[in-house]
């Protein structure tokens, strides 16, 4: 199992520089930042973990630019968005983003998703029904797929749709970028078993880890999918420890993400010396 980082991606986390530097040599996988373009200050839409929303949500900086400077400094590090809301964006422009930066990292990029929380935040951008969120995702999905991978490509959705269009440059990878999907409800599950290049859960929204990873690749086999082709990355908000890490690992995870916990979200000087204690399980993790 690969271990990797997370952070919300503000102005004042240490910079993508400094993390994938370090991060690459101690040993972890991949570094992965969030994604809101921006917070509407009239919200009707709950925060999901209850109470308010923290601050650092109004404050994140662009993932893809963020990651474009940490690949720039490393040669294996993988670059991932957790998560980035590909809904938000026009397509044509996100497509050519992500290949980019695919592009230029050499082929290490992965896209973690979701269709994201705030309506109204979904509302400001997108022009589509928020209760067709998941069908509007996956067709997202579909028409980035089909221009990363078509010479001339075309799609044609229920929501989304154009006509023949020339798109470079295509990503490294074949087929583009693994596309991970977020998501914890059983609507949301039941789109990752069929078409995602992965699911990417929360551990604080399973009541049973163990449960929901055997029943996810239940879902993939009964979609006519292989198992071990759909890969799970779990992201570790409770508490990590190396033996709950190893424990994920014996659970068939094949990457958990760790980060600093909520209160240590605006706390920069806490990044460092969390990262440096995670390195000695690492070479655990893999065997």
């Amino acid at each position: 199992m690969n271990l990797g980082f997370s952070s919300m991606n503000t102005a004042h986390d240490p910079d993508p520089i400094t993390l994938a530097k370090l991060l690459e040599e101690l040993g972890y996988d991949s570094l992965w930042y969030g994604e809101h373009s921006h917070i509407p200050c009239s919200r009707k839409t709950p925060y999901p973990a209850g109470g308010d929303m923290p601050a650092p949500y109004r404050q994140m900086m662009d993932p893809y630019v963020s990651l474009m400077a940490a690949a720039s400094v490393t040669k294996k590090l993988k670059v991932g968005t957790g998560i980035a809301l590909l809904m938000e964006r026009d397509v044509f422009s996100q497509a050519k983003t992500i290949a980019t930066l695919d592009h230029l990292s050499n082929g290490r990029v992965i896209i973690g998703t979701g269709v994201g929380w705030n309506e109204e935040e979904f509302v400001n951008v997108n022009p589509h029904p928020w209760n067709k969120r998941y069908t509007v995702m996956r067709e997202t999905v579909e028409a980035m797929r089909a221009l990363w991978q078509q010479d001339e490509a075309s799609y044609q959705g229920e929501y989304v749709k154009f006509d023949p269009v020339w798109s470079a440059p295509k990503p490294v990878q074949a087929g583009g970028p693994k596309i991970i999907f977020g998501a914890m409800g059983p609507l949301g599950v039941k789109h990752a078993a069929k078409w995602a290049d992965g699911w990417f859960p929360v551990d604080v929204a399973l009541p049973n880890i163990e449960t929901a990873v055997s029943e996810f690749k239940q879902m993939v086999e009964d979609n006519g999918r292989d198992p071990n082709s759909v890969e799970i990355t779990l992201q570790v908000m409770d508490s990590p420890t190396p033996d709950k890490l190893k424990r994920f690992r014996d659970l068939g995870f094949d990457r958990c993400n760790i980060g600093v916990s909520m209160d240590m979200w605006d706390k920069p000087e806490q990044f460092i010396p969390m990262i440096e204690s995670f390195a000695d399980v690492i070479p655990e993790l893999k065997s």
